[in-house]
């Protein structure tokens, strides 16, 4: 069963910390630190903020469900999600691994 936008709406903001904001076209879903997800004007994707080894991850798992987006934002982990496409526990899963990361400290750079 496909997930509908009302219920990422839901999934996404019962998460620690989640709110919700406008960016651009989408609805997108934060933390304070950082954006986790943005869902589009039409409900019909939402776009996940991995890192490269997380999208590898979901795209191997769902394929149709999921493909990187076709930018450099895509080549540094962000992934689309067809919501038609994706069942709920693996949406959940996706979604809550997004979140996980968006609370993480930022990486800090070594310096020599």
């Amino acid at each position: 069963m496909s997930v509908t936008p009302a219920r990422v709406r839901k999934l996404a903001l019962a998460l620690e910390g989640a709110s919700e904001v406008p960016h651009f076209d989408r609805a997108a879903f934060r933390t304070p630190r950082r954006m986790f997800a943005t869902m589009s004007g039409d409900g019909r994707d939402v776009n996940f903020m991995f890192d490269p080894m997380l999208q590898e991850h979901y795209v191997a798992m769902a394929p149709d469900a999921f493909a990187p987006l076709a930018n450099a934002w895509g080549k540094q982990g962000a992934t689309r999600c067809l919501l038609k496409a994706v069942d709920e526990a693996t949406f959940r899963s996706a979604l809550a691994a997004a979140h996980a990361r968006s609370m993480a400290p930022p990486a800090r750079m070594k310096r020599k």
